[in-house]
């Protein structure tokens, strides 16, 4: 028989249901925060209430919840580890080449200040590397760049952390935004409008608080100029890019923009403080500059090619494998419902092994490391070198997404939804706050808007507002809740060696202040106030 959750199993209260679904992330969230265990501790301690609070109070069969399981803790490895695995594999071949070096000193030819470069890389390059990858592959990346050019580990995590928010909506090619469109029976090009409507009267200030991360007070003093130039032009390249050119491409556009301005910025400009710096830079030659640069304009080629030429994303896309996940699919039948009665789509598995962005980035790392002339043998003990490396993150990933599906399919993610969309009028202002506990939960904006656009679409209808508006809201809040998923700081923490628990209590500042604002915005959009605002 399949299991259908109930979105008010305990006692028939939704209020009561959805505190005690809320269980399994505070159990996490302390675990992480106060009791300062290791981020797998913490997230099997998480999964661990979430199985009981599913079979016990939500009436979820053992087998299924088992299952439900399996299938989250496998799709944490592939296809998320997968990609943190090749983009640091990627990074570290151009380490052991030596050209890592070289690029180093080209962005220190850009500018000798560590203040600019963080801002260039935590928020610009952040944003390409976002709008063709995703996953955690940016924080990653940059996170050990950000490293080497001289951050302690923990201010690198933070930085690129709230470095990377406002790029997360438009990700891997806009997927959130599509994703919420297919949901929704919305046209996306008009949601990806709405969205960018919101992040761009936010991102401005975004790097303003890269400077403070980095250098506080002084940072702000000595270097606001720059960011001020930065996040103005990369709020205005979004907004018209949304609007007028591609929501899919908006990332690319903006953060590709935002770096050509800055670089043109520091021609006629230099920051406080910097020209000690500037007198010890080393040049270095055009040939040394382009090959250090290869890596990365090697990616943009492969990810925009396999992305946005359609007849090879779907030559691709056909290689995927579509595997009915045992325990969920017996048979013909699926033994899992949504709360609505409709199959679950989770009761298969997409295997992308060909498509995924982790195998593509594993194919570049092969031949950039052959270009660089490492012998296939280096190459080889450099990845395996790296799998273990990276083994405590494969638990760590691997228990959040079981975690995640768990809470899903059961139910408890939706109880807490509704019972927040349960607000009245007032719920306009709280709508971000359901992307931002469904990204935090899953470490995905696109499994948030999966989550709730429906919801959010029922919600607007039901208090007479744009419904376009809270499902944008939705993806944005679930940006500003990906700097405290428990699969992102632990992405963080192997690139840049540091602990979870340090990074959730610098970041959790940032993505609350964001967060509140955020929802004033919403709120204020969906009145006479900012109405306007809305396309």
């Amino acid at each position: 028989m399949p299991f259908q959750p109930d979105l008010a199993p305990v006692n028939g209260s939704l209020a009561l249901s959805a505190l005690v679904a809320l269980l399994p992330l505070l159990t996490v969230f302390v675990c992480l925060g106060v009791l300062k265990w290791k981020a797998h501790w913490a997230c099997l301690a998480g999964l661990g209430v979430a199985l009981v609070i599913a079979v016990v109070a939500f009436g979820m069969p053992v087998g299924i919840a088992i299952a439900s399981a399996t299938e989250g803790a496998a799709f944490g490895i592939f296809p998320i580890t997968w990609i943190v695995l090749t983009a640091i594999f990627l990074f570290e071949l151009t380490v052991a080449s030596g050209h890592h070096d070289d690029l180093m000193r080209t962005f220190n030819g850009i500018s000798p200040d560590t203040r600019v470069l963080g801002v260039l890389l935590a928020f610009c390059f952040c944003a390409v590397l976002e709008a063709l990858a995703g996953f955690g592959a940016p924080v990653a990346i940059v996170g050990v760049m950000l490293v080497a050019i001289g951050f302690p580990p923990l201010k690198a995590a933070v930085t690129v952390l709230v470095g990377n928010t406002f790029a997360v909506p438009f990700g891997a090619i806009a997927t959130p935004i599509i994703t919420g469109g297919r949901l929704t029976n919305i046209d996306y090009g008009e949601i990806g409008a709405t969205v960018a409507s919101q992040t761009s009267a936010l991102v401005w200030v975004v790097p303003l608080l890269l400077l403070f991360i980095m250098d506080g007070w002084r940072g702000l003093r000595e270097v606001w100029p720059f960011a001020l130039v930065i996040g103005v032009s990369y709020a205005a390249i979004t907004w018209l890019s949304a609007n007028f050119i591609s929501v899919e491409l908006t990332n690319m556009i903006a953060g590709l923009g935002s770096l050509a301005i800055g670089v043109v910025m520091l021609r006629f400009w230099r920051p406080g403080g910097s020209a000690e710096a500037d007198a010890e830079a080393t040049p270095i030659t055009t040939s040394r500059v382009a090959w250090a640069l290869f890596p990365y304009l090697l990616i943009i080629v492969v990810f925009g090619v396999t992305q946005l030429v359609a007849p090879v994303k779907r030559w691709l896309t056909g290689t995927d494998l579509v595997i009915g996940w045992p325990g969920l699919w017996q048979g013909q039948q699926i033994m899992v419902l949504t709360s609505d009665g409709a199959p679950s789509a989770s009761a298969k598995f997409a295997f992308g092994w060909l498509s995924s962005p982790g195998t593509l980035l594993l194919i570049t790392a092969v031949v950039i490391g052959l270009v660089y002339g490492l012998p296939l043998r280096t190459i080889g003990k450099i990845f395996i070198a790296q799998v273990y490396k990276l083994r405590w993150t494969f638990l760590t990933i691997a228990s959040v997404l079981a975690l995640a599906y768990v809470m899903n399919l059961s139910g408890q993610t939706l109880t807490i939804g509704h019972w927040i969309a349960g607000a009245g009028a007032i719920f306009a202002f709280l709508a971000p706050i359901l992307g931002w506990i469904g990204t935090a939960v899953t470490g995905s904006g696109t499994s948030a808007t999966a989550l709730f656009a429906s919801l959010q679409q029922t919600a607007a209808e039901g208090i007479g507002v744009e419904p376009r508006l809270l499902v944008a809201a939705n993806t944005v809040g679930g940006a500003v809740g990906k700097m405290l998923s428990p699969q992102t700081l632990a992405i963080a923490a192997t690139a840049v060696a540091g602990k979870e628990s340090d990074m959730l209590r610098k970041a959790l500042p940032w993505s609350l202040g964001l967060l509140v604002a955020l929802c004033l915005l919403v709120g204020l959009q969906s009145t006479p106030v900012l109405g306007w605002m809305v396309p």
